[in-house]
């Protein structure tokens, strides 16, 4: 699965079930909008997002109502797609996972 962060809006976290497989930044213009991280669902699990405004509210999503993919290729493809508008300053810039 996809899970995504957007800076100064919300961060999704990992929680057990999960493992992290590659994180990705986005990058628009230059600077970067969004972070993503291709994680691996070990079991079902909730998915931890916070609310990075006050007052940081946090939810916790059931894993069951997210995209999953057979393989990791599949989820870099979903993400490109996701990322690529025709000829705009869009990159992907893949990051060490943490």
């Amino acid at each position: 699965m996809i899970l995504t962060s957007k800076l100064g809006q919300f961060r999704t976290e990992l929680t057990d079930g999960l493992e992290a497989v590659e994180s990705w930044d986005y990058l628009f213009c230059g600077r970067k909008r969004a972070h993503f991280v291709i994680a691996r669902l070990l079991r079902d699990a909730r998915i931890r997002i916070v609310e990075e405004t006050p007052p940081q509210v946090v939810n916790l999503v059931p894993s069951k109502l997210l995209q999953k993919f057979d393989t990791v290729e599949k989820a870099r493809a979903e993400l490109r797609s996701l990322t690529s508008f025709g000829s705009m300053d869009a990159d992907l810039v893949k990051q060490e996972v943490r």
